[in-house]
This record gives C-alpha cells, sequence and structure tokens, in this order.
C-alpha cells in the first residue's frame, strides 16, 4: 500500500463518519435550527456575537488546531505508523468529535456558559470551582508556554514577526469592511485573502528583525517579544470579538486550508512509498531519546489529533457565544475535529516515506520533519520545494499565535467565572454585567482585571522559567481535562435520559490513559523536579474529587431509576 492511497482511505472514512455518527449525534442532542442561541439572546457586542458559518468556521478551527495535529503523529510516530493511526481514526470520530460537539451544544443550552456551569447543576458549587480551578492552570501553562514559543520564533526569524503584524493588522480592517460598510463577505474574503497571501511575501524580504532596529543584546531579544505579545494578548482578550479575534482567525484560517490543499494535492500527486515499520514494539526509543512505552504514551502524545480537553474550552467559551444557528454546530462542532483527524493523518504519511535514520533524528523537530516531509512531495507539482517548505512553516506557527490569544481570552472567562456567585437564575448571567456582588467578586468579574490576572501570572511564568519545567505534564492534564468534560457530558445525557453511555465509556478510557500518564510523570520527577510533582499530585487529587461526585450522582440516579 502507498500512502496517497492510504490517505484517500482515511479521507473517505472521515467523510462517511461525518454523515453517519454526525448524523446520529444530531439526533441524539436534538439539533433543531429553529432553537434560539446565545448569540441573539445573549447579545452584547463584545463576547456574544452571531457570527456567519464560515468566519465561525474559521476561528474555531484556528483556535483548536495550532501546532498539535502534526506534532503528536510525529511524536507517536517512533512506535510505528500503526498504532497511530488507529488511535486517530478510532479517538477522533468517536472521541474527540463527539467530546467538542457535544460540549458546544451543552454550552449553547445553557446560555453559552462553559461546561462549568453544567459541573455546577450536577455537582454542586464545589465541583465548579474545582473544575474551574483545574481549567485556569492548565490554561495558564498553556499562555505561558505558547508565548516562549512565539517569542523564540520571532526572535529567530524575524520574517514571521512580519507576517504576524501584518495578519494583526489586516484584521480590523476586515472587520471595518464587512461590518461598518457592510460589505459582503465573499467579496470582502476576494481581497483580503490574498492580501494574507502576499503578508507572507512581504515577511520573507522586510523581516522585522528588533535586536538591530533597536540594538538590543541578543539574549534581551527574547524577553522583549514576550512583553510585546503581553500587551497583544491583553487588548486581543478584551476587544470586541468581530473586531480582532473573529477577522485574525478567519483570514488566518485560509493559510491552513491553502496548506492542507497543498498537502492532499501532493500526496495524491507524489504517491509516496511507505518506508516506516508498521508496529516498533510496545517500548520505543522516542524523540526524547529515552525508551518510553506505547501506553500510556499514544495516547497523551496524539491530543488534538484525536481528543484534546483545550477543545471544550474553546467550543464552550468562545465559540458557543458567536454561533448563529444550532444547525452550525454539527459541522463547526464536529466537522472541524474530523479535518484535525485529517491533518494528523497527513503528518504521518510524511514522515511515513522517510528512511528511518532521517525520521529518528528528524522526527526530535515534529513541525520541521512535518514541512520537510510534504514540501519534498511538492516535487511532482513542480513547485520549488524551499519554498513550499517556508510556506508550511510559516503556516504552522501563525496557528500558533491564533491558539495563544485564544486561549488568553478563555482564561479570562474562566477567571471571571470562577468568582461569579452560585447560579440561581438563568436570567441574570452576564459576564459583561454581572448580578450584584462584593467589591472583591466584582474587581475579578471585570473584564480588564480578570485578563490582567491571566496575562500577568502567565507572563512571571514564562520569564520565571519554571513554564518550560512544567511541560512534561502538559499533555497528560491536558487529557485529563478532556476526561473530566466527557464525565459532564455523561452526567447531561443521563439526565435527559438519552444514551450516556456514549459518553460515559470514552471518558473512563480518558480518564484511565490521563491519570496514568500523570502518575508516571510524578514517578519521573520524584527526586527531579518537586514543582512538577506538586502540580501532579494536584491535578490527580482535582480529578479524583470530581470523579467521586460524577460517580455518587450516576449511581443515585441509577438507583432511582429503578425504584421507578
Amino acid at each position: 500500500m502507498t500512502g496517497s492511497l492510504l490517505f484517500c482511505i482515511c479521507l473517505a472514512y472521515f467523510v462517511v463518519a461525518y454523515f453517519l455518527y454526525g448524523g446520529f449525534l444530531s439526533r441524539l442532542f436534538s439539533i433543531d435550527p429553529k432553537n434560539p442561541t446565545p448569540s441573539e439572546t445573549q447579545f452584547d457586542g463584545v463576547d456574544y456575537v452571531p457570527t456567519s458559518k464560515a468566519v465561525l468556521f474559521g476561528h474555531h478551527f484556528a483556535s483548536i488546531a495550532g501546532p498539535g495535529p502534526i506534532v503528536g503523529p510525529i511524536m507517536a510516530a517512533y512506535f510505528g505508523w500503526l498504532p497511530a493511526l488507529i488511535w486517530i481514526l478510532v479517538g477522533c470520530v468517536f472521541v474527540g468529535a463527539f467530546h467538542d460537539f457535544a460540549a458546544l451544544v451543552i454550552s449553547i443550552r445553557n446560555k453559552g456558559r462553559s461546561v462549568s456551569y453544567v459541573m455546577e447543576k450536577m455537582l454542586g458549587i464545589t465541583g465548579r470551582q474545582l473544575f474551574l480551578s483545574f481549567c485556569f492552570l492548565c490554561l495558564l501553562l498553556v499562555v505561558a508556554i505558547f508565548t516562549l514559543l512565539i517569542a523564540g520564533l520571532f526572535a529567530k526569524f524575524p520574517e514571521v514577526a512580519t507576517s504576524s503584524i501584518i495578519f494583526i493588522l489586516l484584521a480590523p480592517l476586515f472587520a471595518l469592511v464587512t461590518g461598518k460598510c457592510s460589505v459582503s463577505l465573499f467579496k470582502a474574503s476576494f481581497v483580503f485573502v490574498p492580501l494574507v497571501f502576499v503578508g507572507v511575501y512581504v515577511g520573507q524580504y522586510y523581516p522585522f528583525n528588533i535586536q538591530s532596529a533597536f540594538n538590543l543584546e541578543a539574549q534581551s531579544v527574547s524577553s522583549v517579544w514576550i512583553g510585546i505579545l503581553a500587551v497583544y494578548i491583553f487588548v486581543a482578550s478584551v476587544m470586541p470579538v468581530q473586531y480582532l479575534l473573529q477577522p485574525r482567525d478567519y483570514l488566518n484560517s485560509w493559510l491552513l486550508y491553502a496548506m492542507l490543499a497543498l498537502g492532499v494535492i501532493s500526496i495524491i500527486a507524489y504517491n509516496p512509498q511507505i518506508k516506516m515499520n508498521s508496529f516498533e514494539g510496545f517500548v520505543s526509543v522516542t524523540g526524547s531519546g529515552k525508551p518510553t512505552a506505547l501506553v500510556p504514551a499514544l495516547f497523551i502524545f496524539i491530543a488534538c489529533g484525536a481528543c484534546s480537553g483545550f477543545h471544550a474550552l474553546v467550543a464552550s467559551g468562545t465559540t458557543s457565544k458567536q454561533l448563529k444557528n444550532e444547525k452550525d454546530a454539527l459541522p463547526i462542532g464536529y466537522g472541524a475535529m474530523l479535518i484535525e483527524g485529517v491533518v494528523g493523518i497527513m503528518a504521518l504519511v510524511a514522515v511515513m516515506a522517510m528512511d528511518k535514520e532521517v525520521f529518528t533524528e528528524l522526527g526530535k523537530n515534529p513541525p520541521a520533519a512535518f514541512a520537510t516531509g510534504i514540501s519534498s512531495f511538492c516535487e511532482a507539482l513542480n513547485l520549488d520545494v524551499g519554498y513550499a517548505k517556508t510556506f508550511i512553516s510559516l503556516a504552522i506557527s501563525a496557528f500558533m499565535m491564533t491558539s495563544l490569544d485564544t486561549a488568553t481570552r478563555l482564561g479570562r472567562f474562566i477567571c471571571q467565572e470562577l468568582f461569579m456567585p452560585r447560579q440561581t437564575s438563568d436570567e441574570k448571567y452576564s459576564l459583561q454585567k454581572p448580578v450584584k456582588v462584593n467589591i472583591v467578586r466584582e474587581l475579578f468579574i471585570n473584564k480588564y482585571i480578570a485578563s490582567f490576572v491571566i496575562v500577568v501570572l502567565s507572563m512571571a511564568l514564562a520569564l520565571s522559567g519554571e513554564a518550560a519545567s512544567l511541560w512534561p505534564i502538559f499533555g497528560a492534564s491536558n487529557q485529563l481535562m478532556s476526561a473530566i468534560t466527557l464525565l459532564i457530558i455523561s452526567l447531561w445525557l443521563l439526565s435527559k435520559n438519552t444514551h450516556w453511555l456514549v459518553a460515559f465509556i470514552p471518558m473512563i478510557f480518558m480518564m484511565i490513559m490521563s491519570l496514568w500518564g500523570v502518575l508516571q510523570v510524578i514517578n519521573q520527577q520524584w527526586n527531579a523536579n518537586m514543582t512538577l510533582v506538586i502540580v501532579g499530585i494536584i491535578l490527580v487529587v482535582m480529578s479524583a474529587l470530581l470523579v467521586a461526585l460524577g460517580v455518587s450522582v450516576i449511581a443515585h440516579h441509577i438507583k432511582e431509576a429503578k425504584k421507578a
């Protein structure tokens, strides 16, 4: 079998899954286009804004993608391509895409609130605060790590900084043209999408090198970029969503669409031979250079390509507040994740065609391995391999930026919800005009204060050097978040007396794998990094308490059902 045949089979599988399993889920959640959505009933012009399907899909897809569906599968390919392929195909359709879609639907059925509100209804205020605290810790780490990565990228490749600045400047102009000037989305896209690619071109010839521009010392360049990024993400977090976040993500998404199209066409045209072994064993030396067990590493490495807890925060944090029609939940919530699965398969094919010696070394840098693999296929299209590699690298970096500002806004939401009082009336809920609270709660519910908190704490973590040391536990904590979200979905479906096992069974699996992963990190770091160990123990305790609360609710419901 060749790489192109395998890729086409997987592509057909995802299309069939969208219509069959996606259709089942639409019926399960009773999707009705006549139902009002929070973007209309809770409209505030800042976070709750009705948005066209094309623009919202771009925002959602760009926010959940990032480098994840590329990095994870390539990291897992050290075990051979078959285990990674199976987990992407099964996990994406029946766990990850379901997880994202369900989180989105549950949120829009609860006035656009995060899944923490459902947690409160099911498990009380204690469950809500535990879950929000868990999410807040994870988002602090996400913002800190992505800030470090992007600052380092801008310092090393000034041309990427130039292109990114152009993308940011184009966003409010696009919003002005489509909003105030009432130009149709199609006409505006016809002008602005090409400008995005012009931005890529301009970046190559006019790199913004702040070291030479301001006579900075080499070691201080990354720190300066961290400061600049801190200002940017604060502004992006508090600005009305339709003026920066929406248009920037929509325009950026075209870079990923172009990269996807280039990948699909080049794979089919080149028809690469599979050189990688299908299975290397249950223990293999990975990119870290250390022997690693297949289980649970496979399910921790491949998150965005199969299942990622961060997606639920995006779906119930920003996307649900912008959904214009309930029928758009399937293509956005379920469909976007399936396309991530396609990207994951593409990443696997890109390295399947490499000789083992080449992959062993190149796989240590997954984005570079992906760019090298796909660009090499472009020979069949008579495209310059060097330009193709540069374009793919720029597209990947652009989505790191998108994930950064979305994560900051989500952190602001979580911080605000942490200080919201116990919910007693659906009608009183608003992040912009909250119910009457004491002075401390009022301060932290304020969007400027909440944004300031998430930005300052994340930047302090980034500059301290602790963020990098905590990174080993992020993958497991992200999957732990997905397991807890699946628990919430199970409880919600159980309360509706419908097929709750479609969420509960994946929840058990993800909970076992993620807790296994966290405990493994704690064991490995016990005498090396006590900060990491303490964070790991906190995550395990929080998860255990939430699971205990959830199981007690399920047991009580089953007991009452038997009595009836």
